[in-house]
């Protein structure tokens, strides 16, 4: 995939497609032909500092790792970006979640990997 600006970070994408973070503040999804879906940036008007870490959901959700504003959003299907993290990291970087709704962050400044429970799914 050419002309990525810096790419940093990437994750597969249920569909099959991949989602790839990259230095100059954005994140761009791509379908399994790689070709350019979206820019989460365009698609919910959202200014990144400096995005690092990135996954996907079982719901098909974006989650992005802001390293300059210490921050982690979800970005659903549809609707507005949500802020699940906004204190308690100093440089999150590489993301993980898992099916049961557990986020993995690591935290590069504190050597550690903090986990947060961000989905309550029914049984």
């Amino acid at each position: 995939v050419p002309n990525l600006q810096g790419p940093r970070y990437v994750s597969p994408v249920p569909s099959g497609g991949f989602v790839v973070s990259e230095e100059c503040g954005d994140v761009k999804v791509f379908m399994s032909s790689h070709k350019l879906l979206c820019s989460l940036s365009s698609k919910y008007g959202h200014q990144f500092g400096n995005p690092a870490g990135v996954c996907v959901d079982s719901d098909g959700s974006i989650l992005v790792a802001d390293e300059q504003r210490r921050t982690v959003h979800l970005f659903p299907e549809h609707g507005a970006p949500i802020c699940l993290v906004s204190t308690g990291l100093r440089r999150p970087t590489g993301m993980a979640c898992s099916s049961s709704g557990h986020l993995f962050v690591a935290d590069t400044v504190e050597n550690c990997v903090k986990v947060f429970k961000y989905c309550v799914r029914p049984p």
